[in-house]
């Protein structure tokens, strides 16, 4: 009954299973994560929260921020239902859990890899300086939005001019054309002279929303660009709660197409200097 839970193959059920909740946080329930790295029952299950939650409280961290326990209600008859015991776990939570599995599986050795992965690109990506980190994060932007805009017209998107604007309204508290006007930008220039901390809130508005449009099976001009609405305030809501500055008060950075013309001109330098040293030692 509710000890049963049933298994699935990792990482890639890892994303999708992900939730956000009203402030645009995200997490994931362990009742669907634990199934996925292995675990048929909820006593097993238990074992390896409280092992990964010795963990986090080793490492000088407070497990209530990372393992938050709740609970909800579910159907085990006819007309009956029953409280159960569930946690909501933040991504670092879920790290520990896959670390203290058991490496037998291989549903846990995947996301202990899934998770290696992960943590190296992250240590690669702050190794970058600021320009670099720019041009990786807007080279996301432009992917992600083009995943989204087919996303948006599979949902029967045909007001694609509204529908951007109202994650822009969201996100910004106004509509694109006042933000370019607040900035001083040209039209469309708003990405391409945002820096990395704007981009970064850019790239989560736009995920987010490929994401629940595809989950939610939403359909519609009105219902996609509500949606899309929604989730720009959320992040809006997350920034200001963590005192960050909201967007449209971010400066305006040079133009992105400058950024790769000096980014190449650097390249081409770099391997002609090489080259002259190559050839002074041969």
């Amino acid at each position: 009954m509710t000890n049963k839970i049933i298994p699935s193959a990792p990482p890639k059920k890892f994303e999708s299973i992900k939730k956000i909740d009203r402030n645009g946080i995200e997490y994931w329930e362990a009742r669907e994560l634990l199934p996925i790295l292995g675990y048929r029952t909820w006593e097993k299950a238990e074992e390896v929260i409280a092992r990964a939650g010795a963990a986090c409280m080793n490492s000088g961290q407070d497990v209530d921020n990372h393992f938050h326990r709740t609970g909800k209600m579910v159907k085990i008859g006819s007309n009956t239902v029953r409280k159960i015991e569930d946690y909501k776990l933040d991504r670092y939570a879920c790290y520990l859990i896959a670390q203290n599995g058991d490496p037998k599986k291989p549903e846990v050795a995947l996301a202990q890899t899934y998770f290696a992965i992960q943590t190296r690109r992250q240590e690669i990506f702050e190794e970058l300086s600021d320009t670099e980190k720019r041009l990786f994060i807007r080279g996301e932007v432009s992917d992600h939005n083009k995943k989204l805009f087919k996303t948006a017209k599979q949902a029967g998107v045909t007001k694609f001019g509204l529908f951007n604007d109202a994650g822009y309204r969201g996100l910004y508290g106004m509509p694109l054309s006042e933000i370019e006007q607040k900035k001083g930008i040209k039209k469309r220039e708003l990405l391409d002279r945002a820096g990395s901390t704007e981009l970064a809130a850019n790239l989560f508005r736009i995920t987010q929303t490929d994401e629940k449009l595809k989950k939610d099976k939403i359909q519609g001009d009105r219902s996609a660009s509500q949606n899309h609405f929604m989730i720009g305030g959320k992040v809006r809501q997350t920034i200001k709660e963590i005192g960050g500055t909201m967007p449209e008060y971010l400066p305006v950075e040079k133009h992105i197409k400058e950024i790769k013309k000096e980014a190449k001109l650097l390249k081409n330098i770099g391997k002609k200097i090489e080259g002259k040293k190559k050839s002074k030692s041969s």
